[in-house]
């Protein structure tokens, strides 16, 4: 191996403090309390969304500073920002009251068929189904849809801070295996399926059917815990006091919705058709409520500081990949994923050549089993975070419980992976 420039060395070093920052953001929110003249400064170094993109700023300015504005400008170009500015598209439409309107019917109709009571069915549903759906929609649109049907049921409901990470966890971790049944969904399949040639009928047969069991699995244990707590809530909480939305509306929404993920990869694109749905949006007020896009725009930042910050990885990511063995590789990609990005983890494998099926398989199913430990570990994470974090004590989300939370789930992933 040859060794690091400083700027690898630098970018190495800025990732683990953007590392640690994440895990200290509920500090600078305390801080931001204590020291009220500084609050503004404070509050925006405890936005965990904020984190990657400031040290990523950081990184680019060093290079400035002592490589020149061409070195600079030319790796900022160099980098692939399609899947931030997707997950920015897809969290606007998605999250739109239509849409919601139109999966809520869905999983109401879904929950009628299941014997429990209604609240607890769509609780279920929306860890379970949802995150399935995820290979079909795309993982950032399952978990915006998902993480919205949770916040409006039971984070703003008086449940247990207990409940609320015990949820978060069982969701990350179902999203980020929920999106294997296909090849087209998941980002850390999506980096690989094309070069491997795993086509559909090979993630079903090799992923799907396991990661459906184990997200079955995930959902139905949270809800037998925690049954109680949500059903003493009352209702479904799910009566919308507001217009109901026409299924004229549902209908273009759906298909606004449906042109962003068919043009995932093409952000002249998506990006046009997101225009033109703000554009309808605001053409038709009484079937809108004001768009996620403040949300949508810190999750993109957050990810597109991580595609700048993970760029300058690869030089010591890959020779620790290649050096384990397929079994070793599985376990030791479900805990590098807890670091970085799983798509980034599986795109440093694809460009290994020579790499058995086995390892092939041992690293896609390690990058998804880990991607619900942090935010950073799957590129939907963002996306939940920002949605539900108001429901949490301050208004943040502690990384270290997180972590804790998403554990039970992620064993259930690692048995479904290498025991069946």
């Amino acid at each position: 191996m040859t060794s690091p420039t400083t700027v690898q060395l630098v970018g190495a070093g800025l990732f683990l403090i953007a590392l640690v920052h994440t895990f200290s953001t509920t500090l600078f929110q305390r801080l931001a309390h204590r020291y009220p003249r500084h609050e503004g400064s404070l509050h925006l170094l405890g936005e965990v969304e904020v984190v990657f993109g400031f040290w990523a700023l950081v990184l680019v300015l060093f290079m400035f500073a002592t490589q020149g504005k061409a070195f600079a400008t030319e790796y900022v170009d160099s980098r692939n920002f399609t899947e931030p500015l997707f997950v920015f598209a897809i969290m606007v439409v998605a999250g739109s009251r239509p849409i919601l309107q139109l999966s809520m019917a869905g999983v109401r109709g879904l929950a009628r068929l299941l014997p429990l009571p209604r609240r607890l069915a769509i609780y279920f549903l929306a860890l379970s189904v949802l995150p399935l759906l995820g290979s079909f929609i795309t993982e950032p649109a399952a978990m915006t849809l998902a993480a919205m049907m949770l916040r409006d049921r039971i984070f703003t409901a008086p449940v247990s801070q207990r409940v609320k990470y015990a949820t978060i966890g069982v969701l990350f971790v179902n999203v980020s295996i929920g999106g294997t049944l296909t090849s087209f969904a998941a980002p850390p399949v999506l980096m690989v399926a094309a070069k491997w040639n795993w086509d559909m009928v090979y993630m079903l047969t090799h992923f799907g059917w396991r990661s459906a069991i184990a997200v079955t699995v995930n959902a139905a244990v949270v809800t037998l815990l925690f049954g109680r707590q949500i059903l003493a809530q009352g209702s479904d909480g799910g009566t919308d006091a507001r217009q109901p939305v026409p299924a004229s509306a549902m209908v273009v929404c759906a298909l606004f919705l449906a042109g962003v993920v068919a043009f995932s990869h093409h952000p002249a694109v998506f990006l046009g058709l997101l225009l033109f749905f703000i554009g309808y949006s605001a053409a038709y007020p009484r079937h809108h409520d004001p768009l996620i896009l403040r949300e949508a725009l810190l999750v993109a930042f957050f990810l597109a500081g991580l595609v700048v910050l993970g760029g300058q990885q690869q030089w010591w990511l890959q020779p620790v990949l290649t050096s384990m063995s397929p079994s070793a590789v599985y376990y030791g990609a479900t805990l590098l994923t807890a670091v970085t990005d799983n798509a980034a983890l599986t795109y440093l494998g694809s460009l290994v050549e020579g790499l058995s099926e086995e390892f092939k398989l041992s690293l896609v199913a390690g990058a998804v089993t880990g991607g619900g430990l942090t935010v950073i570990a799957n590129a939907p994470n963002p996306a939940g975070f920002a949605i539900l974090r108001g429901g949490f004590t301050d208004g943040a989300i502690n990384a270290g419980w997180l972590l804790l939370a998403a554990l039970g789930p992620t064993l259930v992933a690692i048995a479904a992976f290498r025991l069946l």
